[in-house]
Formats: C-alpha cells, sequence, structure tokens
C-alpha cells in the first residue's frame, strides 16, 4: 500500500508539472501576449495620410575589405520602420536613390541608400572602396546582401518589413538578391530592371576571349563583368519568386525594352506592371513623381 500511495503521489506531482509547463497554461498565455504586445509596440504604424519630418544620416557598411558608403533616411515616426534598401544602375551612384528617398522617408519609409563597390563611372563620384575592374553583377549581389545584414541591426528597422528597389541594372541586381534571400524581404521594386544583361554578355562576348578590360556605360570594367554572369539567367528563377514584385517601365526607353519588363512580368506569379507613358530609361521631373508615387503605394499595400 505504501508503495501504491507513493506511485500515485509521483504521477500526481508528475502531472502538476506537464500541466505547468503547458503552452495552455496562464503563465505561459501571458508571456506569449506580452512578448507579441511588446513586438508591436516596438514596430511603428505608418499613418498613410501623414507626413514625416525626417533625419539623413551617413552609415557606413563592410563588404569584405571594402567599405560602403550609403545615407540613410530615417522618419521621426517612432518604432521601428519599413526599410527600403535602393540599388542604382550601372555607372551612376547613391544619389539616384537619394532622389527615391526624399520621396519616401516623408511617407514613414526609412531608406538606405549606397554606392556599390567599383559601381560608379566617371560622371559620377563613388565613396565606396573597390575598382570598376573587379565589379560585376554578382559582386553588387555581394555588396548589397552586405548592406542588407548590417541593416538588420539598426534599431530604426523592422527587419520583416524590408524592401529592395533597383533600377536598371541595380534592378537586376536587387532581382537576384531577392531571389537568393527570399525569406528576408518582403518585396521588391524594380525600375527598368535589366533582365536583358544576361542576353547582352552572350550576344557580345565569346567566354574564352572575353578582353580584360571593356568599356560601357562610360566606364572601364573587368572581364569578370561577363563571365561573372555566363552562367546565371536570373529569369529562369522569376517563376518560383512568391513575393510581391512591382515592375515600373519608361514605355520609350530604348536599353531596357518594355518588351524586357513585360516578359519578366509575365513570369513572376505574384507582380504588377506599370508602364510610364513618354519615358525613358531614367526618370524625372512629373514621371519620377509618378514612379514615386507607384512605389509608395506598393509599399503600403505589402506593409
Amino acid at each position: 500500500m505504501k508503495r501504491l500511495s507513493l506511485l500515485l503521489c509521483l504521477l500526481t506531482a508528475f502531472g502538476l508539472i506537464i500541466q505547468g509547463c503547458s503552452e495552455n497554461s496562464p503563465a505561459s498565455s501571458e508571456s506569449t501576449a506580452a512578448a507579441a504586445a511588446a513586438e508591436t509596440a516596438a514596430n511603428a504604424k505608418i499613418d498613410e495620410n501623414k507626413t514625416y519630418d525626417y533625419e539623413v544620416k551617413e552609415i557606413w557598411c563592410k563588404n569584405g575589405g571594402n567599405k560602403i558608403y550609403g545615407q540613410a533616411y530615417i522618419p521621426k515616426a517612432g518604432g521601428k520602420l519599413p526599410l527600403i534598401i535602393t540599388s542604382h544602375g550601372l555607372g551612376a551612384n547613391y544619389e539616384s536613390g537619394a532622389s527615391y528617398a526624399k520621396k519616401y522617408a516623408p511617407r514613414g519609409f526609412a531608406v538606405y541608400t549606397f554606392d556599390f563597390c567599383g559601381g560608379s563611372n566617371k560622371n559620377h563620384e563613388n565613396k565606396s572602396g573597390g575598382s570598376n575592374l573587379e565589379m560585376s553583377v554578382m559582386t553588387e549581389v555581394s555588396d548589397l546582401e552586405a548592406v542588407m545584414e548590417t541593416a538588420k541591426t539598426w534599431d530604426f528597422v523592422d527587419t520583416k518589413r524590408i524592401f529592395l528597389q533597383g533600377g536598371s541594372q541595380g534592378g537586376l541586381v536587387s532581382a537576384i538578391t531577392g531571389i537568393k534571400h527570399e525569406d528576408e524581404i518582403r518585396g521588391l521594386i524594380l525600375l527598368y530592371p535589366a533582365f536583358g544583361m544576361y542576353d547582352f554578355v552572350h550576344g557580345f562576348y565569346d567566354y574564352d576571349n572575353v578582353p580584360d578590360e571593356i568599356e560601357i556605360s562610360s566606364m572601364t570594367v573587368g572581364k569578370n563583368f561577363v563571365t561573372d554572369l555566363w552562367d546565371y539567367d536570373a529569369r529562369e528563377y522569376l517563376p518560383d519568386f512568391k513575393k510581391p514584385v512591382i515592375i515600373i517601365q519608361g514605355s520609350d526607353d530604348n536599353i531596357v525594352l518594355p518588351s524586357s519588363s513585360v516578359a519578366a512580368n509575365e513570369l513572376l506569379p505574384n507582380s504588377e506592371y506599370h508602364e510610364i507613358k513618354g519615358a525613358g530609361h531614367g526618370f524625372s521631373g512629373e514621371k519620377h513623381t509618378e514612379a514615386a508615387e507607384l512605389a509608395i503605394d506598393f509599399v503600403f499595400k505589402h506593409i
């Protein structure tokens, strides 16, 4: 009898321990609710009908031995903010992203715009490290990956609401990076994305006879500009990319043809396509404002 009583006591005690550890227990439920409330409180709720003041900070990132220069536009909205990381086109610099940041930040979105290592031509100052002769689409993907990882450590960023935006070659770089890190981003904003770059390198070069130096977009690049992209066509991966995408294209673009962006949009399962009438390769004035408003509406839809 004593043994039976002891066994019953042990079973009762074990049952109480299990009940205390149950995810349905009051203590556990309260802890979960508190954690959820804390996370919600930390994330800024952006009001679509409000405009915000913002500050601009220079923030450096690092990729291997290269330092990456960039500017962060930080709205004074309180809490952790959605972040748009902008990537410039071949030969340009961070200033192309800054023109969008000045429209996005007042709407409550943090923006980081930066110089790709070795990615600017003689007409645009580049403050990042690296050489034009070392730069390629894939080195720029590596730069963007480094920026993304660094951005996750910034106290003003909601890491679950990161968008990538890129124009021309920067659009291709953003798409490739998004494909590789789909679970880490909320969506893609692609401005006249250069998905045809794969066709370009195959149409103009022979892999075994690529010159050491190539003149393109008012700059001299190295042979790896061709060889790094030789076996990678981003369009092959678009049908499997499920995150939302917006493609904004100029109707009169003679560098990235509208048909290229239309074809990419048709491959993507969760994409919207907008064509700006009369716009060429790059947007300015009213066309720039139109593109920015389309992007802003897209972000509000998906945050």
